[in-house]
């Protein structure tokens, strides 16, 4: 039996792959912070599935959850790593609170870093192993490649996980180890639901205020109406079988005219598109 380890499975994409991939007859090492998701999991999703408590911030636990995934492979090699936990900070970048954008890097580009450290070694790099080589993949986001105003932190981030991930693909080429990058929009989640609590009064003496207002309507609404979390689990498990994958995955839903617009207008186009839809034309 295949074994691959997911960050974040408690929900969203990460539960939708654990869920696929356990399926599908791989062993799922999931990684969850608390230890009651670990047990609920585990009681869903049964015998294919062994969760792993860390929180990817944390190295000390990531070296604990690497140490036992090694004792449980018992010589062979893993068969992939997918680097899913993260989280969202949104806000106008010249109001945001510092140690928030500390903490989006933290998770979102430092996680990975350190997760992928620590379980190189089972994937290949150590070739004391038996098996084939495994495989790596990166969930980004739309806004890998591209921007949207007020979610500038997230986009950070995940711009910069595009950047590790493509320099660590060819720096695992010597080793046999593929490194693959998936770049979902919108994925219709839970998440959505605790989208609409967020509390945007703290920025009341903003000139964004008004805006935000609107931006938050927008967002959800698209949240709501994204792709299935089942979808990119499908595609995740492609991404780890498949004989040759593609470099990037993009997982936009959307009709097919707004796609071309969004692909290939230009940025001081879109630009203009994005202020008439949210209200950020200049004010004098």
């Amino acid at each position: 039996m295949k074994s691959v380890v997911v960050t974040g499975v408690s929900t969203g994409i990460g539960n939708a792959a654990a869920r696929v991939l356990a399926k599908n007859s791989f062993r799922v090492f999931g990684s969850v912070r608390k230890e009651a998701d670990a047990a609920a999991l585990k009681k869903d999703l049964g015998e294919h599935f062994v969760p792993l408590v860390f929180d990817v911030t944390d190295e000390a636990g990531i070296a604990r959850a690497a140490a036992e995934v090694r004792e449980a492979l018992k010589g062979e090699k893993l068969a992939g790593l997918v680097n899913n936990a993260g989280i969202a900070v949104s806000g106008p970048l010249i109001d945001l609170d510092a140690d928030e954008f500390r903490k989006q890097m933290e998770v979102n580009v430092t996680g990975p870093f350190l997760v992928t450290q620590a379980f190189a070694p089972l994937l290949g790099t150590d070739r004391a192993l038996k098996g084939e080589p495994g495989r790596i993949v990166n969930i980004s986001s739309v806004a890998g490649i591209r921007a949207m105003p007020f979610l500038g932190p997230y986009a950070a981030s995940k711009f910069a996980l595009e950047g590790f991930s493509e320099a660590l693909r060819r720096e695992l080429m010597m080793f046999g180890i593929d490194v693959v990058v998936i770049g979902p929009g919108p994925v219709k989640t839970a998440i959505w639901d605790k989208a609409e609590e967020i509390d945007i009064s703290r920025y009341a003496n903003s000139p964004y205020r008004p805006i935000l207002e609107n931006f938050q309507k927008v967002f959800i609404g698209q949240g709501r109406d994204g792709l299935p979390a089942e979808k990119l689990g499908e595609l995740i498990l492609k991404a780890l079988t498949t004989p040759n994958p593609k470099v990037r995955y993009s997982a936009v839903k959307g009709r097919l005219a707004e796609k071309l617009v969004m692909n290939f207008a230009s940025k001081r186009t879109l630009d203009k598109m994005i202020a008439n839809m949210l209200g950020l034309k200049r004010r004098d």
